[in-house]
């Protein structure tokens, strides 16, 4: 990568402006440019990723990464390591790593064989559609995203220990006692990990009144250096260390999360707990320049719109346009457009609703729905539906790749929703419940928390599993593992993984400069493609610009990838992205 030229703090309050153009709109944020020079393409902080013979980890914190590694060590394998680094990251990173949230697992061994695991959260069994609507069928601001109503019927702790079940080789014991250790002991809190507690400590306070939760002894902020101790969430572990699965779905977790729920008005019932079961599904499968690409099917919507990103994309020469190009750009944001306007429209619980899978991916239906692109202008989203596929019938997260050196690799990516779930903690549990009941279509044509609107398709009801945007994703080279690939970031994790690849096969970027390249971000709805500062160049911007395109620089960043490339000569390449703490181990 480049050297640095200069690091700057940007505090923005005013709008920047093109001449004789529409302005572009600015937040706040910091950020590390390298330098202008062509081939300017990210941020600086860990120029080249990390290497490894052995195994590879890379997750959003140093400590999960290194439980993880030292399991691949001692000779475990890659589903060993993910169910340790999950109840790690449990502990460590309280905003997202979680056991009251739920997510994805793709798995696929030396020999190519893929599948994946659906531990995504249910509605509860007296949820209903119109739960979060007034009299008037009008939404009711913050219902569907804080306090117990907000929360589904977890699935983490389900999931993880169904993928062991099957496949894992250590002993389940072994693998949490590390979360444990931690959670006792305590955690050194990281800045970013200080900020993050500092900033959420008057909200978990309003709803968790009296209760301390996160909070240091002496009722001070949080300092980087400081030490979080868990000793109830150590507890709960220790639980489901005994009992497994039923050391949270029943017994005294299932009892103390049933009580905080009928205290605050919630939902979930002993029953549901009871009732809840992850599904082993299809992976969905396609290609892109000769690379096979493996990813998460429904409930998840990031598989399906990936596999149609690079159906759409593989027409164009980005690599002789270049990464930095308008043409490059354009073709980028239509196909982003065009996207999540099907997202929106057919994208639901599979177990619920009919999802045209095949139809969705097929090159007849792509290219139908490409036929009013122009170089010239950009589309209007106001004028862009879902496309017509006949017979078909209506009806805060956190991510982590591990690959050994036989080509074994799991991609997990798991969530709390938004940023410590729905704020609201099991006491007696020490753990935070998630907010995904807000991932539902609260009503159709009515946006949620990252501003994705829905239709019927994922509405509400009773055992349903809401529709999720995770995008775990593996890729596969002349028959070998070539790519462990995911990221948080609600909306956008289905853009940032689709630059990730084309930033490595289109423009051939080393795994840790893939990560680091700047992003940009359209969902359909609200028309407009957010961007980090430093992705389009001046004269990109204008260019844009004159073609109707509406341009907002993103407040903070996009995207906290964690990835795993296999160099030419059978090295792992681990690359965590510079936006966090995301760390890579290996051995």
């Amino acid at each position: 990568m480049r050297p640095v030229i200069f690091f700057a703090l940007f505090f923005w309050g005013f709008t920047w402006k093109t001449a004789g153009q529409q302005p572009v709109k600015e937040s706040y944020g910091v950020y590390r440019f390298l330098d202008d020079e062509p081939g300017r393409r990210g941020l600086q902080g860990r120029d080249a990723g990390v290497a490894a013979q052995n195994g590879m980890v890379a997750s959003a914190h140093p400590v999960a990464s290194a439980v993880g590694a030292e399991i691949l060590r001692k000779g475990g394998n890659v589903i060993d390591a993910a169910v340790a680094v999950k109840f790690a990251l449990a502990v460590v990173h309280p905003a997202a790593g979680n056991v009251g949230g739920g997510g994805f697992l793709l798995y696929r061994d030396k020999s190519g064989n893929a599948v994946t695991l659906d531990f995504r959260e249910k509605a509860p069994a007296k949820s209903h559609k119109d739960m979060y609507l007034d009299r008037e069928g009008n939404p009711v601001e913050g219902l569907s995203l804080r306090g117990a109503l907000a929360s589904g019927v977890p699935g983490s702790v389900a999931g993880i220990w169904e993928a062991h079940r099957k496949y894992g080789s250590m002993s389940w014991s072994a693998l949490i006692q590390p979360a444990i250790d931690i959670a006792r002991q305590g955690v050194v809190l990281t800045g970013r990990e200080a900020r993050g507690l500092n900033a959420i400590r008057g909200e978990l306070d309003r709803l968790n009144p009296g209760s301390g939760y996160y909070r240091r002894a002496d009722g001070k902020s949080w300092e980087p250096g400081d030490t979080l101790r868990q000793a109830e969430l150590a507890a709960t572990l220790r639980r489901i260390q005994v009992r497994g699965r039923n050391g949270f779905y029943k017994g005294r977790t299932a009892r103390l999360l049933v009580r905080q729920m009928r205290s605050g008005g919630g939902i979930i019932s002993r029953k549901d707990l009871r009732r809840y079961a992850p599904r082993w599904r299809a992976p969905v499968t396609g290609s892109y320049r000769g690379n096979r690409i493996i990813t998460m099917g429904p409930p998840s919507s990031g598989g399906i719109a990936l596999v149609q990103l690079l159906r759409l994309s593989e027409a164009y020469p980005f690599g002789r346009w270049g990464w930095s190009a308008d043409s490059t750009i354009r073709v980028m944001i239509e196909a982003e457009r065009r996207v999540y306007a099907d997202r929106a429209t057919y994208l639901g619980d599979p177990d619920f609703v009919k999802v045209p899978v095949a139809g969705l991916v097929s090159q007849p239906y792509l290219d139908e729905r490409w036929k009013d692109f122009s170089f010239e202008k950009a589309s209007e989203s106001r004028n862009i539906r879902a496309g017509s596929l006949p017979g078909y019938e209506s009806s805060e997260t956190t991510h982590f790749s591990i690959a050994d050196r036989d080509g074994n690799a799991v991609a997990v990516t798991t969530t709390l929703n938004g940023s410590y779930g729905s704020g609201w903690v099991v006491r007696g549990g020490g753990f935070l419940l998630n907010n995904e009941m807000d991932d539902f279509s609260i009503k159709p044509g009515v946006p949620n928390m990252f501003g994705l609107v829905g239709n019927r398709a994922n509405a509400i009801a009773p055992g349903k599993r809401m529709l999720s945007s995770m995008t775990p994703t593996i890729l596969e080279r002349d028959g070998k593992l070539f790519m462990v690939v995911g990221t948080p970031g609600g909306s956008t994790i289905i853009t940032s993984v689709y630059q990730t690849i084309l930033n490595v096969v289109d423009h051939g970027m080393t795994m840790q400069e893939a990560v680091n390249a700047f992003k940009f971000h359209h969902q359909w709805l609200p028309d407009k493609t957010v961007f980090e500062q430093g992705r389009f160049s001046d004269a990109v911007l204008e260019k844009l610009q004159q073609g109707g395109y509406i341009l907002e620089r993103q407040k903070g960043t996009i995207g906290r990838m964690d990835c795993i490339m296999i160099r030419p000569d059978g090295t792992l390449e681990g690359a965590s992205d510079p936006r966090g703490d995301n760390t890579s181990a290996g051995f």
